[in-house]
């Protein structure tokens, strides 16, 4: 008999950007032979993903390279928190092997060192596929099967003082637009309903290829993101806009939107909206420019959703510049918001800044704002009771199926729940059109629009 392959356990932690790097190494395993372990007492070897972006990352990811440790002791560590090797090392000597975020062949040559692959004759003469573009699409997905992110470009040339992210990832390094068209092409035929493009910064898209153009499907288009939108707008399946900077020519990207080319659906960090703090976090600090731009956006499609994320506490936001914060979430309505409240990072030009908040006074701003906003969400879902919604199954639960419109991304925003869902047949990865009956803060109830429509799949 053969002797049984070798099985690599995993760990994946962090970002949606992570996730994808955590899929290209499972997908590379897979490939030469290695099976996937569920266990720790299973696994001849165990690969971390870390992150390091906030403190409660690094303590996360530590924490999850000593349980590996513990249960296992063979462990391979990759990820953002690999660029602090040294605080690894010192918290857990033992481990085997540290690399960076998206270094593929050193996790590859870490598990070969710990567990060489079985020889098989058959199939070592094929030469094995890179882990980019398409070549991976069909591969291991830690998604369910109908939705994928789609990641464009690594890293950053933005250096913002609250982040350490270009520390870890190098400057901004965008992926040819054909490789990416590619790979969402496949991964649309393998049965993908909804692609998530994500990036550090997806309007920067291109900008160190000067927009190269490339050709698709016999189409030349330019490494940009508008035209990335209107490729991905060629694909049957629904495409959504993570981390994009409001600069100008994001406005190009919203009459696509509005003819259903893409989602109409921007993921805009904005941070902040004091013009003083955003200069403090070396963010763009027009704030009254981005006011015009959303008002701007909304005139063009009215059915776009926004979504961002805020920083409350940041070291000298004093209690009028919080005020004009909330002002702005007032006056804006955004649909989506998340916020959290100023961590030091270590290594961020942030740490040095004079006047820090109080720990009490960043969580009771947090919770001003939060309180805020859930009353925006709260009538913002309440006026969509009576409207038809599109919406795609991610499950189904104790007969409801749980489902996301074109306002909700996955993981991070609210949730449609179909009352009727299990009754009318409604399977995951499925289209449906409901009506909305009920709304919270955060989610919507719905009943499928009519029992005599088929399902669309």
């Amino acid at each position: 008999m053969p002797a049984a392959a070798p099985k690599v356990g995993f760990v994946s932690l962090g970002c949606p950007k992570a996730l994808v790097d955590s899929e290209r190494i499972l997908t590379q395993l897979r490939v030469e032979g290695y099976q996937l372990s569920g266990s720790y007492d299973d696994a001849d070897v165990v690969v971390v993903n870390t992150c390091g972006f906030i403190d409660a990352a690094v303590t996360e990811s530590l924490e999850a390279i000593g349980e590996a440790m513990a249960e296992n002791g063979k462990v391979i560590v990759t990820g953002c928190l690999g660029k602090r090797a040294d605080m690894i090392r010192q918290a857990h000597p033992g481990v085997l092997s540290i690399s960076g975020p998206a270094d593929y062949g050193s996790v590859m040559s870490a598990v070969h060192t710990a567990v060489p692959p079985q020889h098989n004759p058959y199939l070592d003469l094929i030469p094995a596929p890179r882990l980019t573009g398409e070549d991976f699409a069909a591969g291991v997905k830690l998604t369910p099967k109908h939705y994928a992110y789609l990641k464009i470009s690594e890293g950053c040339n933005h250096r913002c003082s609250f982040c350490i992210i270009p520390s870890m990832r190098g400057d901004l390094v965008s992926r040819p637009v054909d490789e990416v068209l590619r790979e969402a092409e496949k991964l649309v035929r393998g049965g993908v309903k909804e692609l998530l493009v994500v990036s550090q910064d997806t309007s920067a898209y291109g900008v160190d290829l000067k927009y190269a153009a490339r050709t698709w499907q016999g189409r030349e288009y330019q490494t940009r993101m508008k035209a990335l939108c209107e490729g991905l707008g060629e694909l049957d399946a629904w495409s959504r806009l993570h981390y994009v900077y409001p600069y100008p020519h994001v406005d190009e990207i919203i009459p696509l939107m509005a003819q259903g080319k893409v989602l109409p659906y921007l993921d805009i960090p904005l941070q902040h909206a004091s013009p003083r703090i955003l200069r403090l976090m070396k963010r763009p600090g027009a704030i009254d420019k981005t006011r015009e731009r959303i008002a701007r956006w909304r005139e063009l499609c009215p059915d776009i959703t926004l979504r961002s994320t805020f920083i409350v506490g940041f070291p000298g936001e004093t209690e009028a510049e919080f005020e004009d914060l909330l002002d702005f979430l007032r006056e804006a309505r955004l649909d989506r918001v998340g916020a959290f409240a100023y961590s030091p990072v270590d290594g961020a030009g942030a740490n040095a800044l004079p006047d820090p908040v109080p720990e009490e006074v960043k969580q009771e701003r947090l919770a001003r704002f939060m309180a805020v906003q859930a009353e925006i969400s709260a009538e913002k879902l309440e006026a969509k009771i009576g409207s038809v919604q599109r919406c795609l199954v991610d499950l189904i639960e104790d007969g409801i199926a749980v489902a996301r419109s074109a306002a909700d991304a996955p993981e991070i925003d609210g949730l449609v729940h179909i009352q009727d869902g299990e009754q009318a047949g409604l399977k995951p990865g499925q289209f449906v059109d409901v009506t909305i009956v009920d709304s919270d803060e955060h989610d919507l109830f719905a009943e499928v629009l009519s029992r005599e429509l088929p399902v669309l799949s």
